[in-house]
């Protein structure tokens, strides 16, 4: 079950794969989470040659030593509620915990390209790294059935390319985030600020350090460097010249205000309401 041309790849967002954490609180009483994996559906654009995965949302599962079980109902109601948000992604297949691929695997599996057909269904499997001997990681598979007469618990799963992508808020913070996933010592709010404050420090100092250079002679300048920092400067002292600052908090002001005004006056109603009640 080819995924298309020879380079076809998968393209994650960060999004769809930061929290493969335990569905929800609310899980019913007739449902039992298994403990050594949680799985949930993969929501992207699917293009000739690449498969954008943008989301996702974890599915009640119960996996026992006789039979697997998916919760549809909750799959398709969820899939239903996104659509309504982002109609133009679709199902593009599913992710699980683990690098465990095994019999129950192939059922789900089969599942997902039932809904992702004509389309053959993905698999991302993450790995958060939480077993001693294994490192994180994310790799993508497609399944391909094997067998004179194929069967769904009959496949093999085959490695495809898959690329992580990151927004620009999400690269930037991305350096904040713990050197390891297994570190017993979670990273204090204090230390993250720290860092984030040492870090442009540091720019700050290299880039002064090349604007003295430059004007005392010592280095040549460079054109493309002076325009990109005047943009950069330039763009966040304007609003600042320009009275910015105060006219936004005018409006900041102003909005608070106007919330008061709106609180009060549904107060103001709920009680003549109660005044006036026979």
């Amino acid at each position: 079950m080819p995924l298309g041309p020879p380079s076809s790849a998968i393209h994650l967002h960060t999004a769809a794969s930061a929290d493969p954490s335990q569905p929800t609180p609310r899980t019913p009483t007739n449902i039992t989470i298994h403990p050594e994996r949680v799985i949930g559906t993969l929501l992207g654009i699917r293009n000739e040659n690449e498969i954008e995965v943008r989301s996702s949302f974890a599915v009640l599962h119960s996996e026992t030593d006789e039979q697997v079980a998916v919760d549809m109902e909750y799959h398709r109601t969820m899939y239903e509620l996104h659509h309504k948000v982002n109609p133009k992604e679709v199902i593009v297949g599913w992710y699980s915990t683990g690098f465990n691929l095994n019999t129950y695997s192939a059922l789900i599996q089969n599942f997902y390209s039932q809904e992702t057909a004509p389309h053959p269904a993905i698999l991302v499997s993450v790995n958060t790294g939480v077993e001693e001997g294994q490192e994180a990681g994310v790799t993508a598979f497609i399944s391909s059935p094997v067998g004179v007469y194929p069967k769904p618990e009959n496949c093999v799963f085959v490695p495809v390319p898959v690329e992580l992508r990151f927004h620009d808020a999400e690269r930037s913070g991305s350096p904040l985030q713990p050197p390891s996933l297994t570190s017993p010592q979670p990273v204090a709010d204090v230390e993250i600020i720290e860092r984030s404050i040492l870090s442009v420090q540091s720019m700050l100092d290299r880039v002064l350090s090349y604007v003295q250079a430059v004007l005392s002679g010592e280095k040549e300048g460079d054109a493309a460097i002076g325009r990109y920092l005047m943009d950069t400067l330039g763009a966040a002292t304007e609003d600042l010249e320009k009275s910015g600052f105060n006219s936004s908090l005018q409006d900041t002001l102003m909005i608070s205000y106007l919330a008061n005004l709106v609180r009060s006056q549904a107060e103001v109603s709920a009680r003549l309401a109660l005044a006036t009640a026979p």
